[in-house]
């Protein structure tokens, strides 16, 4: 039998002296239709309330009537920690206290998947979401048959889900990263295998409420997702959105996430939005970048600019944050409970005069998912495009001799890059051996960006720098 948590318990766990007014009003045995206004306040160690009474932005899922939470809780990112025999496990308790406090706040979508956490994210999240009423919640998971076209293998994956989640529906189920092999891909992991057909007579038995997909590609590559719309019905799709990616991808890993909109508007398909913070980025842009936005608004955090962008376009279902900290989770509930929509004078701020000006630094569009490794020569992959990005975000970036602190910044980009990154799983070691490539979403083009960095590297060690973009 499932373990449930009383309501007693569940306020307790969720803060000392929290109160939930109010109930879910079910439609059906499946899910909840309305989020009664969340006045649930969790008291810090101080006494004091970080959150405000308030309400968590609802959207409507025209589909079946679903209320989805704005936020969603991305589960790609938990706190690990080494169990009795040295092997990286999931926080659990942390797992749980993180959910049960979102829960409480009003979030009611929680999207993970079978490769996160090293496996197990699907896993983790079931154990904390069993404990509370199983019409209090969305999940969502996804196919991740990435790495073979074998009908068995992505029925295991399938039947997994319902194990690990402890559920007997899925609310969203996605077909994992498409985009990336074209119409070709799609036949060869869904349809030859007959696992879309499979997929759709459990959407008629209900044991998928909602089937959609994940994207990851070029424009013909959505573009040949959007011509199966009429034969396969796409309940909702999860595309990458943010105010850079708006009007800046670069077309070749990523499609312009204004294009994506339109197209998925335009078919009344609902959105569900990935990357809003563009992999951290958003969170932790450029020193210019963080003054003209501190300028504008200097109580505002750098990440509730991002999340209120993408929460403004009204196709967008639910926004999805990989929170690993609690101080992640409470801003982002700052957000969206009583959310404000961006003027249309916000807008085109964001995606004109901050992403042009972002545009201008040569960072590496990697968001960390970590879906790359283990590379075959112990390479450090996101590692190194992290700290080479988090110089340049932070402005510790050294360009040339021409800039006044150059000798220092250099210095600390060498010492940092060294602590960082140990000496063996540095850029240098990489033989182009391109096993990375098909792996990574966003279609990175892994080995160049490494030998880029390298060079960059050694000419800083050896005091001639010239950038290359």
């Amino acid at each position: 039998m499932k373990k449930t948590i009383d309501r007693r318990e569940f306020l307790k766990k969720t803060g000392e002296g929290a109160a939930v007014a109010g109930a879910f009003a079910l439609a059906g045995a499946c899910a909840p239709k309305k989020t009664a206004e969340v006045v649930a306040q969790a008291v810090t160690d101080d006494g004091k309330d970080p959150l405000e009474t308030g309400k968590m932005e609802l959207r409507t899922n025209p589909g079946n009537g679903d209320q989805v939470s704005l936020l969603g809780y991305g589960c790609m990112r938990f706190t690990m920690k080494k169990d009795a025999n040295g092997k990286d496990v999931v926080d659990q308790e942390n797992v749980n206290n993180l959910i049960d406090y979102a829960l409480a706040h009003g979030v009611n979508y929680f999207d993970t998947a079978p490769v996160y956490l090293q496996g197990q994210s699907e896993k983790a999240v079931g154990i904390a979401l069993a404990r509370h009423p199983r019409n209090s919640y969305f999940i969502a998971t996804k196919l991740s048959n990435f790495q073979s076209n074998d009908r068995k293998v992505a029925m295991q994956l399938y039947e997994n889900a319902f194990k690990n989640l402890q559920t007997d529906y899925l609310d969203y189920y996605l077909l994992h990263s498409l985009g990336r092999g074209g119409a070709d891909g799609f036949k060869a992991r869904f349809e030859d295998n007959g696992m879309m057909d499979f997929l759709l007579e459990e959407r008629k038995k209900g044991k998928i409420r909602n089937l959609g997909l994940s994207f990851h590609g070029d424009q013909q590559g959505f573009d040949d997702m959007m011509a199966l719309h009429d034969k396969y019905h796409w309940d909702f799709v999860q595309i990458q959105m943010n105010y850079f990616d708006w009007k800046h991808a670069d077309g070749v890993r990523n499609v312009k996430a204004e294009y994506l909109y339109q197209e998925l508007d335009k078919r009344e398909i609902p959105i569900v939005i990935m990357e809003p913070l563009q992999g951290g980025r958003l969170a932790k842009p450029a020193e210019n970048v963080v003054n003209r936005l501190k300028e504008r608004d200097p109580q505002a955090s750098l990440a509730s600019w991002a999340f209120r962008f993408v929460g403004s376009y009204p196709r967008v279902l639910c926004v999805l944050s990989g929170m690993v900290y609690m101080e992640h989770l409470q801003d982002n509930l700052r957000t969206y409970m009583d959310f404000k929509p961006l003027t249309e004078e916000e807008k085109i701020f964001l995606d004109t005069e901050i992403a042009d000006i972002m545009a201008n630094y040569p960072t590496v569009e990697c968001n960390d998912c970590k879906y790359c490794m283990p590379c075959p020569y112990g390479i450090d992959i996101p590692g190194i495009f992290m700290h080479y990005n988090t110089c340049v975000n932070q402005g510790n970036f050294p360009r040339g001799k021409e800039q006044e602190d150059y000798e220092k910044l250099r210095k600390a980009y060498l010492v940092s890059y060294s602590r960082a990154i140990p000496t063996l799983r540095q850029a240098d070691h990489c033989v182009g051996c391109k096993e990375c490539i098909p792996k990574c979403p966003q279609s990175i083009a892994i080995p160049r960006e490494l030998r880029r960095i390298d060079a960059y590297v050694e000419k800083l060690k050896q005091d001639t720098l010239t950038i290359e973009d």
